[in-house]
């Protein structure tokens, strides 16, 4: 069991095991917001990551009876079933078959330009393709970390040590800085212009 875990944690894994779905709904409050930054980062859109972080604490309330803690948190272990349903995602043919249109607005949100709308998305996808071309390990320590996750926690979740996961956090902020694809993503309509 890591040492970082909490008493509650550990308490509110048992229960929840042991078929206390208040507990498992402690587990739920506490993750939540990890499990959603980590697939939004991922998918890019607000609705895909609603809907696969509810499919992620299903799946883990269906395993629960299966998870031990080998050394690990167990926000790790929910992040684990996260990465495998993002990865189905990416795979499935839905997904190849969609159109990225930009998400709906919510009828609370302030309508925005359709130039702001197609330069977000630009940015958006000109960013996970450049994520995409860093080596393994520095793009997994780049999500992790685009998460809110502390250099501590990803070093332990990651088998690395503290300074190695510094170290790909800035080669990757050097890689992403000096992309010329991200660059132009982010510059405003009337400097493209004048650069063509």
């Amino acid at each position: 069991m890591p040492a970082a875990t909490s008493r509650k944690i550990i308490v509110d894994v048992d229960r929840a095991q042991h078929g206390d779905r208040q507990a498992f709904g402690r587990l739920y409050y506490e993750y939540c917001d990890t499990v959603y930054r980590y697939i939004f980062y991922r998918v890019g859109g607000k609705a895909t990551a609603e809907d696969l972080t509810s499919e992620t604490f299903l799946r883990a309330l269906r395993r629960i009876g299966t998870f031990t803690w080998q050394g690990r948190d167990f926000g790790a272990w929910l992040v684990t079933i996260a990465r495998n349903l993002v990865a189905d995602h990416f795979k499935s043919s839905r997904f190849r078959l969609e159109v990225t249109t930009g998400e709906m607005l919510n009828a609370i949100e302030v309508e925005r330009s359709t130039e702001d709308l197609v330069m977000e998305s630009l940015s958006t996808v000109a960013l996970l393709r450049a994520l995409q071309q860093l080596p393994d390990r520095m793009r997994e320590v780049t999500w992790y970390w685009a998460t809110g996750t502390p250099v501590a926690t990803i070093a332990r979740d990651l088998g690395i040590a503290p300074a190695t996961v510094r170290v790909h956090l800035h080669q990757a902020r050097l890689r992403l800085a000096s992309d010329p694809n991200l660059a132009d993503a982010h510059m405003p309509a009337q400097a493209r212009g004048s650069d063509r």
